[in-house]
């Protein structure tokens, strides 16, 4: 196996490799740096590369492992991080251009846990502006450039974790920390063809990340498998003092292993007749292959303005979140136009809307926690869309295709998902599954996203660029 090899490898390979000395956290690190140098610069997916840092941290790994120390399986291995996280020493930026020299005094909580599992980071990726709070309608909404696909550079990786995303499906790093509030782990794993795991909200601490939307932000891993999600997912998770809105109780990976083998699964439809048709030949030879493990049985969502609420709850949030910022006058420095002026229309909503939003709201998770009750997960296709191309406006592309009633009313319940690859479309483009799950039942929905990877290999697959 030559140096370069490494950087295909899932986690748990990894930690093989380290551990029998056929590599070095050190080797691992000078690797991941040079190829996001050369090729991850390129696709716009690096903001600053924390090398000295990293450096510093694989040195210290390397030596804890030649001593027997060992903090699990992440030790040694490289990663990198979302700019909308907090990393001691350098700048995190929010993707804003206004914002390049804006540094914190302490890592995020989910940055400081994985290092003291052992983990390095390499990079702080790229995001799209103010993790689209100020309502972008189109890749180029980034000081780094529009996030490139590596399936194809000329579609998008899609938003607003597009470093992350792009940069595990170009095998740039292992895996990743982004942020979903509406979307955007979900979407980029979908469209990177990589397997993007959106937590239960509450299950990793928020503390050190940027707020867009208190009600609404989560933070989860992108990464090759469910089973590496659920390494990193472990090692991130659990109470902190400082985020008083986490889950009091910690998580293991080891409850993966656990769960059932034979699963109920609530089949979605809804928006079919809107997508492509590759997404859904995809979607309907996944099914095949899932009812040889699970009992499928369709179901409908409510009649629920799902995606005129939560876009109430998130506008007037990130307005407050955001309002010295658009006072300053730093919003007017954003790249996207649509940016620079985003920001006001948030805070003329009323009170009233905003309260009548939240407790519609709760009603919706009612509605939702019963419906799915008697499963193990619903199933639905990740987007109705392959990746949209670089120069088109998303509602150009995609139109009523574009956002999903299942991704608004999810991330209002605050339930988990995961995205896992399952073919390829229009364009050569990743097309994905997407699993919903109970609130707070990450274990069965790992479980059962790592059934059906057992089964396939477009996990496995990798774009030319990976190879580079």
């Amino acid at each position: 196996m030559t140096q370069d090899d490494f950087a295909h490898c899932s986690l748990r390979e990894l930690a093989v490799l380290l551990r029998r000395r056929e590599t070095s956290p050190v080797e691992l690190a000078e690797l991941v740096l040079r190829r996001l140098e050369r090729i991850g610069k390129w696709l716009n997916a690096v903001v600053t590369l924390t090398a000295e840092r990293a450096l510093d941290e694989a040195r210290r790994a390397e030596a804890e492992l030649v001593a027997g120390i060992d903090r699990g399986p992440l030790h040694g291995i490289p990663y990198g991080a979302k700019d909308l996280l907090a990393a001691a020493g350098y700048p995190t930026t929010w993707g804003a251009v206004s914002l390049r020299q804006q540094h914190f005094p302490e890592d995020a909580t989910a940055i400081a846990r994985l290092r003291e599992a052992g983990a390095v980071l390499v990079a702080k990726l790229a995001t799209v502006e103010l993790a689209g709070g100020m309502g972008y309608e189109q890749p180029h909404a980034s000081f780094t450039g529009p996030g490139i696909n590596p399936w194809n550079v000329d579609a998008w990786s899609g938003g607003s974790s597009t470093g992350p995303a792009a940069a595990v499906a170009a095998d740039f790093v292992p895996f990743a920390l982004g942020t979903e509030t509406w979307g955007s782990i979900i979407v980029p794993a979908s469209y990177c063809g990589v397997t993007g795991l959106r937590p239960t909200s509450g299950r990793v601490s928020r503390f050190g990340a940027m707020t867009l939307s208190w009600t609404l932000d989560k933070i989860g891993p992108l990464a090759r498998s469910a089973e590496d999600c659920a390494l990193v997912l472990a090692a991130v998770a659990g109470p902190d003092p400082r985020d008083p809105a986490t889950i009091p109780h910690p998580w293991s990976e080891a409850l993966v292993s656990g769960q059932k083998q034979i699963f109920r699964i609530g089949v979605l439809e809804t928006g079919l007749e809107f997508a492509q048709p590759e997404v859904v030949a995809n979607f309907r030879a996944a099914l095949v292959l899932l009812s040889e493990f699970a009992t499928l049985e369709p179901i409908v969502l409510p009649d629920r303005p799902y995606g005129e609420v939560i876009r109430i709850v998130l506008s007037a949030e990130a307005a407050s979140a955001f309002e010295e910022l658009v006072a300053s006058g730093a919003t007017r420095t954003l790249t996207a136009p649509e940016d620079r002026v985003g920001g006001i229309a948030g805070l003329t909503i009323p009170a009233v809307d905003y309260l009548r939003a939240q407790r519609i709201r709760r009603q919706l998770r009612e509605e939702l926690t019963s419906l799915l009750a008697p499963y193990d997960a619903i199933v639905a296709p990740s987007t109705l869309v392959v990746a949209s191309p670089l120069t088109s406006r998303f509602d150009d592309y995609a139109g009523p295709a574009r956002r999903t009633p299942l991704s608004a009313a999810s991330n209002l319940a605050g339930f988990p998902a995961i995205s896992v690859p399952n073919g390829f479309g229009e364009r050569g483009l990743p097309t994905g599954l997407q699993f919903v799950g109970r609130a707070g039942d990450e274990s069965t929905l790992l479980a059962l996203a790592r059934s059906y990877q057992a089964r396939t290999d477009w996990h496995c697959r990798r774009p030319p660029l990976a190879f580079a």
